[in-house]
């Protein structure tokens, strides 16, 4: 070895081609073999025995070793440090790791399984088990591989780059799942970091950052039953209502720590089964550095956070809730990612990840770095992603987060801030086409899963399919709805009658697409006061009116979405860092209202014409919508299989004794909900549980009901 440059900057990690000079090379027709083992007193060559072949010779005083092994046959090395020898296969013995299809897919962004290509993987290569390591950084001048294993010295493990993909990657024998590491990266600008893998499957727990070679065993699932008969539970004739929950403030340990997977599920699952709700939605999950981002800004998007438990737990939990009857959709973040210097900004000594101007790549209201979906290898990564949670954990749908700010080039920006499209326009191109194509691929793979928007905007086809130029999503949260609806019932009733069309112009354009009705975490943090905060009026007053708008909610066509603490009535803001008050419950008014969400959900789920025609106009018909001097608003629901429902709301604190209201149909109708019960903490004003039909006309129908409307209540009947 005369090429002493070459020498010098692999011993000092600064050699981008470690295969050229490491591990066996014909010289003169020998075998020549070279190992780089800083610190090192001595190196052998042994065969499987472990008989010496050959003592290798210092070359260099940086730990550089390299003698001839005679013949072809396999070889060891045995590294003699100053306390103990270590047996070990050479990594630069072994071949190319990735197929050319592996890398021609990834570079064109088509490869959706890309989790089982990059990362970490124990694999058996040549009869020799160990883990293969390959990571994109086509930027970098070196990448090792580090971790316990090595010290955490980038000079032990450095890898091979493989070109033109930019992945880098290596074999490292006798390493077994469980191990850390990280990726050290001499990048193109000249900085040297520790990077966490980010296509990991695992990660420690933070504020640690290093990543984890995941346990290749595959979970045993039991849920083919629920895999096979979800679709019919996803589409938009399905009773969807929605649990919202951060996995970590939902229930807490004696000490206020953090339960796992196997804690939470013990206690939730059958309080959710038992509530009614179809399905559980979870805040974050992927893996993120910063706990108070309540897991929106990730870094570790195909890892589920360590702070719960192993990736494996979080299977066991998605099983347990398909075995109750119930779905888990899982809150995923495609937008942003933070800029903490272990993870993907500047990833490879450029912006790599991220669009380099930052009049596209930051994000000013959120201080992270935007992910530049124009860029094959960045798109397809982040769809790997969202079909991985589908497929590795059995997941039954996505909401996507922060739909609105990746549609628009001038989200939140002032003139001149932001970058026009090719044709000048403000749509983000290359956004519109991720989404579509996301949406594409799960409708193509996984029919029966579903996809939520978190979009604020009136961007037209949000749920249209892709085929008929939509963005293709399943459902879109009505954040209309819910502005309007919790101005009204925020304010004083004595000024109701001049907000009336709070409450019904979602009507308007309620069919315009496939919706959720959503009263999120959002509503609940930053001062906004817990829901039962912002309701006027007394303590008997405030839960009437939040009983009163559950029960228009619920009546409403539209999925449901609840945010954890609102069944109980929480009195104060969300808070992350400790547990819901389940206390309350102690109280009778608490205790009332979350009795009055489990009954609501189950009329819901059990009457077709709750849900059966929730984004068909056939299925709606206001009987009043205009009194709003009185604040009464009544409507029907209607299904094409079961009888018609009449929902009345008064939104004053007033009854209303001998109200008329007209009926499609004659008989009895039975009064199979009344939010001013006395269960739920009302003062008891009803109907004694029916009403029978007169032959009397009222708003357009022959028949009609003479009804007592309880104060701040609303009421549902359904015809016998």
């Amino acid at each position: 070895m005369t090429d002493h440059a070459a020498i010098d900057a692999l011993v000092d990690g600064r050699h981008g081609d470690p295969f050229a000079l490491l591990g066996p090379h014909q010289v003169d027709g020998r075998r020549s073999v070279r190992t780089l083992q800083p610190g090192a007193l001595g190196v052998d060559a042994i065969d499987p025995e472990g008989r010496v072949l050959a003592t290798l010779t210092r070359v260099h005083d940086g730990g550089l070793f390299a003698g001839f092994v005679e013949g072809n046959a396999a070889y060891r090395l045995r590294v003699r440090w100053p306390s103990a020898a270590h047996d070990t296969h050479d990594p630069y013995a072994f071949g190319m790791l990735l197929g050319d299809d592996d890398l021609g897919r990834l570079s064109d962004g088509t490869h959706i399984e890309l989790f089982r290509c990059l990362g970490a993987h124990p694999v058996t290569v040549d009869g020799v088990h160990g883990v293969r390591f390959a990571v994109w950084a086509p930027n970098a001048k070196r990448v090792s591989v580090v971790g316990d294993f090595n010290s955490w010295d980038g000079r032990r493990h450095p890898m091979r780059k493989r070109v033109p993909a930019g992945v880098w990657e290596l074999f490292v024998p006798g390493l077994l799942a469980g191990a850390r590491y990280k990726y050290e990266i001499w990048g193109a600008d000249g900085s040297l970091t520790q990077r966490a893998d980010p296509v990991a499957l695992a990660a420690e727990l933070p504020p640690a950052t290093a990543s984890i070679v995941a346990d290749p065993e595959a979970f045993r699932w039991t849920d083919g039953e629920w895999l096979r008969k979800r679709g019919a539970l996803h589409h938009a004739g399905s009773p969807v209502s929605i649990y919202e929950l951060h996995p970590g403030s939902w229930l807490r340990g004696k000490d206020g720590e953090e339960l796992h997977w196997d804690d939470i599920g013990e206690r939730l699952i059958p309080y959710v089964a038992g509530m009614g709700f179809s399905h559980i939605e979870l805040l974050p999950i992927s893996e993120h550095p910063f706990g108070g981002s309540w897991g929106y800004q990730p870094l570790g998007q195909f890892a589920p956070t360590s702070r719960f438990g192993t990736p494996e737990a979080f299977a066991r939990f998605v099983d347990r809730c398909h075995e109750a009857g119930v779905g888990v959709i899982v809150d995923w973040v495609p937008a942003h990612f933070p800029t903490d210097i272990h993870g993907l900004a500047h990833f490879d000594g450029t912006p790599l990840y991220e669009h380099a101007d930052p009049h596209e790549g930051y994000h000013q209201d959120w201080n992270t770095l935007i992910f530049n979906l124009g860029r094959n290898e960045v798109s397809g990564f982040l769809v790997a992603s969202a079909l991985a949670w589908l497929e590795r954990f059995h997941v039954d749908g996505l909401r996507v987060d922060a739909v609105a700010s990746m549609l628009y080039r001038d989200y939140s920006r002032k003139h001149g801030e932001w970058v026009p499209n090719i044709h000048g326009g403000r749509e983000n191109l290359e956004s519109i086409a991720f989404l579509r194509r996301v949406n594409q691929l799960v409708a193509e793979r996984h029919p029966d899963c579903m996809t939520i928007a978190e979009e604020s905007t009136a961007w037209p086809g949000v749920t249209r399919p892709v085929g008929e130029g939509g963005l293709g999503f399943t459902f879109k949260w009505n954040m209309g709805w819910m502005h309007d609806s919790l101005e009204y019932v925020s304010r004083d009733p004595i000024y109701r009658r001049w907000h009336h069309g709070e409450m019904t112009f979602s009507m308007i354009y309620a069919y315009s697409e496939k919706y959720v009705l959503p009263l999120s975490h959002d509503e609940v943090v930053h001062g906004k006061r817990s829901l039962l905060g912002r309701m006027p009026g007394d303590e008997w007053q405030r839960f009437a009116n939040l009983r009163a708008y559950y029960g228009f909610m619920w009546g409403h066509p539209g999925k449901k979405l609840l945010f954890t603490g609102g069944e109980i009535a929480q009195p104060h803001e969300w808070n992350h860092d400790a547990q819901i008050a389940w206390d309350l419950l102690d109280a009778p008014l608490h205790l009332g209202v979350q009795k009055l969400v489990r009954d609501l959900n189950r009329f819901f789920g059990a009457t077709p014409a709750m849900h059966a025609w929730d984004t068909d106009p056939r299925g709606f018909r206001w009987v009043i919508g205009d009194d709003a001097e009185q604040s009464v608003f009544a409507w029907l629901r209607f299904a094409e299989h079961g009888r018609p429902v009449l929902v009345i709301s008064n939104m004053q604190p007033t009854p209303r004794h001998s109200f008329r209201i007209g009926v499609p149909e004659g008989g009895r109708w039975r009064e199979a909900v009344n939010t001013d019960a006395t269960e739920y903490g009302g003062s008891g004003v009803g109907n004694e549980g029916e009403r029978h039909a007169q032959d009397v006309p009222a708003h357009g129908f022959d028949r009609s009901l003479v009804l007592s409307l309880p104060p701040l209540a609303t009421l549902m009947f359904v015809a016998d």
